[in-house]
């Protein structure tokens, strides 16, 4: 069932995410649907405010009047969340939902994937595919963020630093 679940964009009333968060909850224990909706979330992001003249980290909302939510759309599920206060619909054309796409939940940072790396800065690796596969390198930089690693080439007599994906080296 987990793997029919994807994840939906919901609006809301502006400001009233947690409530609606908290209610759906809520309803979903009440209900022993947690087969059916398994995650809801409101991304959130840190951000640097200046005020007279001092930093201040502060935690706001990616982005206000939506929340992410991880379900398994029935129609059972569809009206539950549509019909909870303070949601004014699901995202997508009329009222149909429209699930995001993998490379919009990557980019959301929605569901966060721990990369298991079998290499580090200093080791040597080989590049197994692209332009310079076969070439064998030093790791000199690691960018989790990026999903991306930055080999230093020997080409030519010279040093060439160059920017990989993850899956193009190899540990040697």
């Amino acid at each position: 069932m987990q793997t029919k679940a994807k994840w939906y964009v919901v609006h809301t009333y502006s400001g009233y995410e947690n409530k609606v968060k908290a209610n759906l909850e809520r309803t979903i224990a009440n209900r022993n649907l947690e087969d059916y909706i398994l995650d809801i979330q409101i991304p959130m992001e840190e951000v640097v405010e200046m005020k007279d003249e001092e930093k201040r980290v502060v935690t706001r909302k990616k982005f206000p009047g939506y929340i992410i939510i991880k379900m398994v759309l029935t129609d059972d599920s569809w009206y539950i969340v549509r019909n909870t206060r303070g949601v004014t619909g699901f995202v997508g054309p009329g009222s149909k939902p429209i699930p995001l796409t993998e490379e919009e939940v990557e980019n959301m940072g929605i569901e966060n994937q721990t990369i298991v790396l079998n290499y580090a800065v200093g080791d040597s690796v080989k590049i197994k595919n692209g332009p310079l596969e076969n070439f064998v390198g030093i790791v000199e930089d690691i960018s989790m963020e990026k999903k991306k690693v930055k080999v230093v080439v020997s080409m030519f007599g010279r040093e060439t630093p160059v920017e990989l994906d993850f899956n193009m080296v190899e540990n040697v």
